[in-house]
């Protein structure tokens, strides 16, 4: 086997990568054209700032690939340790934007500590579960696990940025491949689906539905297998009866109210176009007057006009079907595809089980973001500042996420190497 890192190197993940950031470089720089722009390294303008830190990505990126891999599962508490004081700090020291303090502002950058974050805590969580003692099905083992991811997701919470705290749960993923007994998935989509149908039906309606559906699984189950026990379908129905009473609550006092109006758009409830929907409303319009084909570079008559507000950001995929239209979108969406799968595809061939928990964590990671931002953009998810990696604006994104694929071909390229 050649010792050399770079003949051991997944170069087509890499290629994979440079398209996305790449791509994303292209469509920042039309998102934020503007006839003053002095050329695209101008540090004050988003695109000089984006291709610095994309740099500044790729350079901390080289360094990676050749650190010991130990290093990673030796230094992952210190690391997640880290990014739960700077989280902490920002209640002190942040910069308030849009009512959240996310954010430190130093030397004329804005810097978000949830992003490392993400990472440090993917890094966490399979030191946890790579553990020998790590069993997910036991309630100790549980309740650890979910003690550390439930620190980052109320510190970001707080600020108050409940989007990039959902993305948190993007972890249950390695969980499951872990041996995560599946009943647990089962309960986190029916409380999400249970959490909607309570905004939008009476409560009475609300407690007929969840009636009727327990006790019809109830019957299918106990003609399939006699022996089933009656008494946890009724505390089922007990637990969902009072959830739903608390769902009122919980969205009329957790949520702010520019984050109750976009679920009430989304829902259907509100129909607001000039207001808090427009943002949704006008990124429809960029990606539906693409076409196929789309209207070309810098030819956008919604981004040139300024149509959409944060289009660089968190509606950077309206950019991508207004002026590349629908081969422009499927390209980038096939793009992520590739990626996801392909890191999956080399985290199974791990034979260490650390670097096999870290590779899926990233690959739900990045799906996550990509469903939800996509999903934002087509007016399909409320709109909760989730960037699409790679492609959105935003220097802690790009750093936090390339320094991801880094590690992760780091691991791919010493999975031979024995611990």
């Amino acid at each position: 086997m050649n010792n050399n890192i770079l003949y051991r190197l997944d170069w087509w993940l890499i290629l994979v990568y440079f398209l996305l950031v790449s791509f994303g470089i292209v469509n920042v720089y039309s998102a934020t054209f503007n006839e003053t722009l002095n050329g695209i390294f101008d540090i004050s303008q988003p695109i000089g700032k984006q291709i610095f830190f994309l740099i500044f990505s790729l350079f901390v990126g080289l360094i990676i690939l050749f650190i010991n891999s130990k290093f990673f599962e030796q230094f992952a508490s210190l690391g997640y340790l880290i990014s739960m004081l700077l989280l902490a700090g920002l209640f002190l020291f942040g910069k308030t934007v849009s009512g959240a303090t996310s954010w430190y502002n130093i030397a004329g950058l804005s810097l978000q500590p949830s992003e490392l974050a993400k990472l440090t805590t993917a890094l966490m969580i399979a030191s946890l579960l790579s553990k020998f003692q790590s069993d997910l099905s036991t309630i100790p083992t549980l309740f650890k696990i979910g003690g550390y991811l439930f620190l980052p997701f109320i510190l970001i919470v707080l600020q108050p940025d409940p989007g990039s705290a959902l993305v948190f749960g993007s972890f249950f993923y390695p969980l499951f491949r872990e041996g995560l007994n599946y009943v647990y998935m089962i309960i986190f989509f029916s409380l999400l689906a249970l959490f909607f149908v309570a905004l939008i039906f009476p409560i009475g309606i609300v407690i007929g539905i969840i009636s009727l559906v327990i006790f019809l699984l109830y019957f299918i189950l106990k003609n399939l297998n006699p022996k089933i026990k009656i008494w946890p379908f009724i505390l089922s129905l007990i637990l969902s009866i009072g959830f739903s009473f608390s769902v009122d609550y919980i969205f009329n006092n957790v949520f702010e109210q520019r984050h109750r109006d976009r679920i009430n758009i989304v829902m259907g409830k509100e129909v607001d176009t000039q207001g808090v929907g427009y943002n949704i409303n006008q990124s429809k319009i960029a990606i539906g007057s693409g076409g196929l084909k789309g209207k070309g570079f810098l030819e956008g008559t919604q981004t040139k006009g300024d149509f959409v507000p944060e289009q660089h950001t968190d509606y950077i995929f309206s950019t991508i079907g207004e002026e590349w239209g629908f081969r422009g979108s499927f390209f980038v969406i096939l793009l992520f595809c590739l990626l996801i799968f392909r890191i999956i595809y080399q985290a199974e061939k791990q034979t260490n089980k650390f670097r096999r928990i870290y590779s899926y964590g990233v690959a739900g990671l990045i799906f996550t973001h990509f469903l939800i931002n996509i999903g934002m953009s087509l007016g399909m998810v409320p709109t909760i500042g989730i960037p699409l990696p790679f492609v959105s604006y935003g220097g802690s994104s790009i750093l936090a996420f390339s320094m991801m694929i880094f590690i992760h071909l780091n691991f791919d390229a010493n999975r031979l190497n024995d611990w």
